[in-house]
């Protein structure tokens, strides 16, 4: 081929390119490498372009014209979804090529498919060569995630809609199944079965079942006690006639509106045949209506009771779906999760330090583990202490027993308001953990002294801790006597390492990922233990050992890493994959519980789409990369 014919092929391509990202930025230079390099392919429709028996990924590929599904590689193609359509101007094999390894899914021509594509060798030195590129490639699980972002945000805005709303109809809002009366009924019968079943209304039926009237505990009050009714007569004669009723098919608004017009509090739904099928309150309307951050908030800081409390803690996970089918990020959804759960642990032991006087007394509750990291998902018990002052006037063992009877209080308050208590007694009522300052320094010196098993597994726990009532200031003399502790013992570090490394990423040489061998959960990742933990034990570790005060993860991840000089982009794929992992434990907690099951962190990759399947591959080799990193550092 003629020089002039090269050059307009070379042309002809650059202007192709710069249509698209991240093309349309490259350097001239780097552009012009890039359309000299790359060759032109054509793949008719439904052939299979890559897959994972092609072995290790050896060619970038760019789409110039049609369409690529990506879909499941390996068995029969009549069997394979696609879960994602790539178009002109895309790139794949990215992600395989930076690794050198085979690829995730398959890609498979939807229909005539042309293909500039580029040989690993000169993939690897335009990434040398070209800032702009590099940072794309480096930038590729960022992309990839918002891509699954998207996804999500879709499939929880569509879940979120299956919800309760305005517009559900009254079938959907009726949680149990009614309770009723006949006409004949003693009064004292009626007022009893309100009492035992926590009902504020009963309906009287006919022999049918149809409603005739409706009595109310405002009517208790009014056509009761207040006239000195008698309690032996029948309900019909106190109760309201012809109450509100409307088909089970009206919804919550078509009930408002009702309420609204003839000043009730309920309306009654019933079937085609007029039968009683349940009541709707205008409480249950008010639930419908969903409650923001700030009236939530102030519900917590104004609740007079526990059980206020127990209302206001649905509030917190209700509105924490709405926020994942919005498509906020699972950090901020953790922060706030925890946020909230803060304030309804402070309001608890605000309630209850009515009845114990500490005056005068030093004092701080402490919250440990994921809510001490600021990363509470919506599964979670009680880890917390408590950490005083005793002056030399104070008898110490009094004073303790006095703050052991507040912590059991409050812990089982904790427990009636969705935070059990906690399987391993990590809690402030056990005498282990309500101690004076000196008694907890002393123990974070022993376990940092002799770095055993047990003082290990101690300090993943109890070194990631927060104050949430009293003088923080304490907490803060706790962090910086640890922080000297851990400096003046590099063998308590390098131990802590050690352990860090005990849990591998669930990646396999053959398979995917590798699944859990449980009889009772076949095919399973536990995303906490070897997810989570791998992200959070190396975060901890960075931050002992690089005077960090943060708990947080992310915040330890992103401070210590730039006291360590490793690079902006390093760190940020680090964080986009602990939060990925973070978002489908979030996902997978609230599936379960919407099934009424207590949520756990077992996830199915099988279940999991191709983009998932690949972010969660690529998220587990960013815990790998930190533990390689932890290994380099320590010598292990």
């Amino acid at each position: 081929m003629s020089n002039q014919a090269t050059e307009l092929l070379v042309s002809a391509c650059i202007q192709s390119l710069q249509a698209y990202p991240p093309f349309d930025r490259m350097e001239a230079e780097s552009l012009r490498f890039l359309a000299q390099r790359v060759k032109l392919a054509h793949y008719p429709s439904g052939a299979r372009i890559l897959a994972r028996e092609s072995g290790v990924a050896r060619t970038l590929y760019i789409l110039q014209r049609g369409r690529v599904d990506v879909v499941r590689s390996g068995g029969d193609r009549k069997r394979e979804s696609s879960s994602v359509t790539l178009g002109p101007g895309q790139s794949f094999s990215i992600g395989a090529l930076m690794a050198q390894r085979e690829t995730v899914g398959a890609y498979v021509a939807r229909d005539d498919v042309f293909c500039y594509e580029l040989a690993a060798e000169d993939f690897f030195a335009l990434t040398q060569k070209s800032t702009v590129f590099n940072l794309f490639c480096t930038q590729y699980i960022a992309d990839l995630l918002r891509q699954s972002q998207q996804q999500l945000q879709l499939q929880l805005a569509q879940r979120a809609a299956e919800q309760k709303t305005m517009n559900s109809p009254l079938s959907m809002i009726l949680s149990r199944e009614p309770v009723a009366v006949t006409a004949d009924t003693p009064v004292r019968r009626v007022v009893e079965l309100m009492a035992s079943q926590h009902l504020g209304s009963m309906v009287v039926v006919d022999a049918e079942r149809q409603p005739v009237g409706i009595f109310t505990l405002s009517d208790i009050l009014k056509r009761i006690v207040l006239p000195g009714a008698s309690l032996e007569q029948a309900i019909a004669e106190v109760m309201s006639p012809a109450p509100q009723t409307l088909p089970v098919a009206a919804n919550a608004h078509d009930a408002a509106l009702l309420m609204a017009m003839h000043r009730v509090r309920h309306v009654l739904a019933v079937d085609e045949g007029g039968r009683l099928r349940g009541v709707v309150s205008e409480r249950d309307l008010f639930k419908l209506q969903g409650a923001g951050l700030r009236q939530i908030r102030h519900a917590i800081d104004a609740a007079t009771s526990i059980a206020v409390l127990q209302h206001a803690r649905e509030d917190v996970r209700q509105l924490a779906l709405t926020m994942l089918s919005e498509g906020v990020g699972a950090q901020e959804i953790t922060q706030f999760i925890s946020t909230l759960n803060d304030a309804v642990t402070r309001r608890v032991i605000e309630l209850n330090l009515d009845r114990h006087d500490f005056y005068g007394i030093d004092w701080a509750w402490l919250a440990f583990g994921s809510e001490g990291r600021d990363e509470q998902t919506f599964t979670t018990d009680q880890d917390n202490g408590i950490v005083f002052i005793c002056t030399d006037i104070m008898d110490r063992e009094q004073t303790q027993l006095r703050f052991l009877d507040f912590a059991r209080e409050v812990n089982d308050d904790l427990d009636k308001c969705g935070f059990p208590l906690c399987k391993g007694n990590i809690m402030a009522s056990n005498p282990e953990l309500c101690l004076t300052l000196e008694e907890w320094e002393e123990k974070f010196a022993q376990w940092v002294r002799t770095p055993e098993p047990l003082a290990l597994l101690n300090a993943t726990i109890f070194f990631d801790f927060r104050p949430l009532h009293g003088r923080f200031n304490l907490a803060h003399r706790m962090r910086l006597s640890l922080l000297r502790q851990t400096q003046a013992n590099p063998l308590f570090l390098r131990m802590l390492a050690q352990n860090a490394l005990e849990v591998a990423p669930p990646l396999g040489r053959i398979r995917d990922f590798v699944t859990g061998d449980d009889p009772e959960h076949p095919g399973t990742i536990d995303l906490k233990k070897y997810g989570v933990r791998l992200f959070t034990d190396a975060a901890r570790l960075f931050a002992l050992a690089n005077q960090v005060e943060a708990t947080n993860t992310v915040a330890r991840l992103r401070r210590a890493s730039s006291l360590m000089k490793i690079a902006a982009e390093e760190t940020a794929a680090i964080v986009d994959g602990f939060n990925f992992i973070q978002m489908l434990r979030l996902r997978h907690q609230h599936f379960e519980q919407e099934h009424g099951r207590s949520g756990d962190n077992l996830i199915r990759p099988d279940e999991l789409n191709e983009v998932e399947r690949h972010i969660l591959k690529e998220s587990f080799r960013q815990a790998r990369r930190l533990q390689v990193r932890l290994k380099l550092d320590y010598q292990i």
